[in-house]
């Protein structure tokens, strides 16, 4: 009796389970530090960045003006994931997460070390876009490799777990989150003269910690055992072009991550200067983000563990209603002025409903592509949504809430916009949690009534 296509493990002995467990972890490690490199710039942009870097301007200029170069490291992420999932298509997983990891923490170090305004002038926003740029360009890469890697190794072991152990990966976000705040916590408490004169630096070097110790796991890293049974079966188009040609995978993979990175976004990084703006002090908001962050820490693991079992498309779908659902009260209780209220609205809308869209995506995403293209798929597709869905959604809500009197009105509405792309996304993909990772390249789009099981 042959061997059913769906179960790669039954023909091939299964990998040491802790190598599985090796790679897991680097994939948490390198997403905290892409989550932490961009959340304490989020962060410290809403607090400082606009007198530091952008002086003279009105205040609510100078804070669109921050979180401009907060979005100009998201607009470099699909450029990251094309040429990194180009490399790690042909060359190797491994070798495009160790370069990926060293640009990101490199840059947010350096970015601790940089001059502001007063010291070099106009030097310093130039100095910084070009920072930020590099590090968009390297986390356009690290996603799509550290996730890859977690879920083509438990394919040889576990294929129907493939959400629970990639949601290893996505637990980077709330801890990277909990390190960020927890680090801008401390050093806001100093003095205001201090903190502007060095504190907000000290989140900036201490990433160098967190690099040492990712690039030390992700040495220790065996390939892909996908990526190296594949090698054989290259795709002789670049990969970028044979995603291109046929486009409808790489399309649900960026419309269907929208809602999450709208909500994740406005929900962190631009929640900080809004809720600061309506009366709330840095260290309440600042412990209402972490709090959020650590509840999340419980419904990612949870969320990817039972699409595993229900699917990807129920409950990538339950979390987009539930952020719709919440939008309005969420930002209600943000207005009340209320600190308890803060903490539940956070704990409401990040925690809990943000958290349930974003779980499941990392065997989503990976699920639409063949092995010779999944890096730069999947990249591609990651990263378009989080330039969409994050990269633009503090600028615009910046400016929407100034020009309307700063009224909440137009955050609720840009939540709620972004969960319903994901939401109308998910009603038209295919179940993909039970498809067995194979070396195809990436099918066309499905109608959500196709049959599952399909090898990809």
């Amino acid at each position: 009796m042959q061997p059913s296509p769906s179960a790669p493990s039954a023909r091939q002995p299964a990998p040491d389970d802790r190598q599985l467990r090796r790679v897991a972890l680097s994939g948490l490690l390198g997403t905290t530090v892409e989550f932490y490199d961009f959340l304490v710039y989020g962060t410290v942009a809403a607090l400082v960045f606009g007198d530091l870097f952008f002086p003279g301007a009105d205040p609510a200029v100078g804070t669109i003006a921050a979180f401009g170069t907060f979005a100009a490291g998201y607009v470099a992420r699909p450029l990251g994931g094309i040429v990194f999932g180009h490399f790690g298509d042909r060359v190797g997983r491994k070798s495009m997460m160790l370069l990926t990891m060293a640009l990101m923490g490199g840059g947010s170090f350096l970015i601790g070390l940089l001059p502001t305004y007063d010291a070099i002038g106009v030097w310093a926003p130039v100095l910084l876009v070009a920072l930020r740029v590099v590090q968009g360009v390297a986390i356009g890469g690290e996603w799509g490799g550290a996730t890859l890697m977690v879920v083509e190794h438990a394919e040889r072991t576990q294929g129907s777990r493939r959400g629970l152990w990639s949601s290893f990966t996505q637990l980077g976000a709330p801890l990277g989150s909990v390190l960020s705040a927890g680090v801008v916590a401390l050093v806001s408490a100093l003095p205001d003269d201090d903190f502007r004169s060095w504190g907000w630096r000290v989140p900036f070097l201490l990433s160098v910690v967190l690099l040492a110790v990712g690039l030390f796991v992700r040495l220790k890293v065996a390939e892909s055992p996908l990526f190296a049974q594949g090698r054989r079966e290259k795709a002789a188009r670049p990969p970028v072009v044979e995603v291109l040609r046929r486009p409808g995978p790489v399309l649900l993979a960026a419309c269907v991550g929208i809602g999450a990175f709208t909500a994740q976004s406005l929900l962190t990084g631009f929640m900080i200067s809004y809720a600061v703006d309506r009366g709330y002090s840095r260290p309440q908001v600042l412990t209402a983000v972490t709090l959020a962050s650590c509840v999340a820490l419980a419904v990612l693991p949870a969320a990817s563990a039972l699409s595993d079992r229900v699917g990807r498309r129920p409950v990538v779908l339950a979390g987009a209603v539930a952020c719709a659902a919440l939008a309005f009260p969420v930002l209600a209780l943000v207005d009340s002025g209320s600190p308890g209220l803060l903490v539940l609205a956070l704990v409401l809308g990040h925690g809990v409903a943000q958290s349930t869209m974003y779980g499941p995506l990392g065997a989503l995403l990976t699920e639409l592509f063949g092995t010779e293209v999944r890096y730069t798929g999947a990249s591609l597709g990651y990263q378009a949504a989080t330039l969409i869905g994050a990269g633009f959604s503090p600028l615009i809500a910046s400016s929407l809430v100034a020009s309307y009197g700063g009224g909440s009105t137009p955050v609720a509405l840009l939540l709620c916009a972004g969960a319903a792309v994901t939401a109308l996304t998910v009603w038209r993909m295919r179940e993909t949690h039970t498809d067995a990772l194979g070396s195809a390249v990436p099918q066309a789009a499905t109608p959500a009534n196709a049959p599952e099981g399909t090898p990809r």
